[in-house]
């Protein structure tokens, strides 16, 4: 990027530039979620030390949704992968709803529809399942034998959007996330997910928040006397105001909820008393969420911290260029801003946490920590009381414990020393994207 070109893109500011910010952050984490299976199962190099995750697992598209209307952006069928469980876990199942950031215009919705987050048509064949959702009991002690389905994320509107905000012209865009989220769960139940014995919903991102939107939904569908649980990872995104004091996040969920209205399918109480848009902020709503839930959040979110707390636009100087994206190069000064930011995350969390809500809050620079082997259960993985997250999780699901985990300050956890943001790390291994 020329010098002339980074000195428009820091001193724009008009709307234009906003929009034109949150579509490029938008496809930016969803480039780096959409390469999240093949980027974790690189070969070991100095760069990284992932490792080979051998499952490989096909996409299924889902046969009821022409007759239900459940079209991705771009009117293709939607898809999930199957991993049959066995043994033990034969009778139990885990749900994962992919995530990769949100669309808020139909300039972006119609950008989005030209990939694999808002088209089958572009979806892998087959995918790894690592972390969570491996098949290895070393990797991943408690739900390796599982059945296990990972539900892809082709609407922009976390599984939340409904066809009466579609607009009749020529873009052609389907805002169908509600009814994907019912045909899925309506196939599932006919391959067994109906008779679960134990169940746990898990989302990443903006998967993350569409479980926590969700998860009373999910409890309600399966047997009474079923465990059912739901667990977000990196789904809990702050409203706060910018460096330069813009409400960045809060417009731009303005936009998203407003253009593909996700406002039905949202917290009917949250609904009632504020503006619709709000109650898509997870601070505003999980409280309420009666099902047991599991927050896995780092306090220095490394998606959160560039595109909520500092996006490019609050940013006129360029001080911020490299600490925005890695912790490790900022400033005194700077670092107490991001202190500000982790205390504001353990305030939206005070509520939640006294309801006995479980939560694995550590300091890593990181965004999404149960996909990766290397983060969710590992020699190397970040521990809190030396407690992997995946530990922590497996006490408080099969314990039924109040697990609260909440690490010191960064940067005092050395689990944290060598963990380097997985989006950094795809950047990294996928440069020319």
């Amino acid at each position: 990027m020329t010098s002339s070109l980074q000195s428009m893109l820091i001193n724009h500011r008009t709307t234009w530039w906003r929009r034109w910010y949150w579509g490029v952050a938008a496809a930016v984490l969803s480039i780096f979620l959409l390469l999240g299976f093949s980027c974790l199962s690189t070969s070991p190099d100095k760069t990284t030390s992932f490792t080979l995750v051998p499952d490989m697992v096909p996409l299924t598209l889902l046969r009821n949704a022409k007759l239900t209307g459940a079209f991705c952006l771009d009117g293709s069928l939607p898809g999930y992968h199957f991993q049959k469980g066995f043994g033990s876990g034969s009778g139990n199942w885990l749900l994962h709803l992919q995530g990769g950031a949100w669309c808020n215009t139909i300039a972006s919705c119609s950008d989005r529809k030209t990939t694999a987050f808002g088209s089958s048509k572009f979806m892998e064949h087959e995918v790894q399942f690592p972390g969570i959702l491996s098949s290895d009991p070393s990797q991943n002690p408690d739900f390796y034998s599982w059945n296990k389905v990972v539900i892809r994320y082709c609407d922009g509107a976390s599984f939340a959007g409904h066809p009466e905000s579609e607009f009749n012209n020529s873009t052609k865009l389907f805002f169908r996330g509600q009814l994907i989220w019912e045909a899925a769960i309506d196939e599932l139940l006919s391959l067994g997910l109906s008779n679960a014995r134990q169940a746990l919903l898990t989302g990443c991102s903006a998967g993350g928040l569409a479980t926590l939107i969700h998860c009373d939904d999910f409890r309600d569908i399966l047997p009474k006397d079923a465990k059912v649980k739901c667990l977000s990872d990196a789904g809990f995104f702050l409203n706060e105001k910018d460096i330069a004091g813009n409400h960045t996040i809060q417009s731009y969920y303005h936009d998203v909820v407003q253009l593909q209205g996700v406002s039905n399918s949202l917290n009917k109480d949250c609904v009632a008393k504020k503006d619709p848009f709000k109650c898509f902020f997870p601070q505003e709503f999980t409280s309420s969420i009666k099902t047991p839930v599991f927050l896995v959040n780092s306090a220095y979110d490394s998606w959160q911290i560039p595109n909520i707390l500092v996006p490019v636009s609050s940013d006129s100087s360029g001080e911020w260029f490299k600490c925005r994206l890695d912790i490790h190069s900022c400033s005194p000064s700077q670092i107490g801003i991001l202190q500000d930011f982790r205390n504001s995350l353990l305030k939206a969390l005070n509520d939640f946490l006294q309801i006995n809500g479980g939560v694995f809050i550590n300091s890593c620079f990181i965004h999404c920590q149960t996909l990766m082997a290397e983060t969710w259960h590992g020699p190397a993985s970040p521990k809190i009381n030396n407690k992997t997250i995946a530990e922590s999780v497996g006490e408080w699901y099969f314990g039924d414990k109040i697990v609260q985990q909440v690490d010191c300050p960064y940067p005092c956890n050395p689990t944290c020393n060598d963990m380097e943001s997985p989006f950094m790390v795809c950047t990294k291994l996928h440069a020319s994207v």
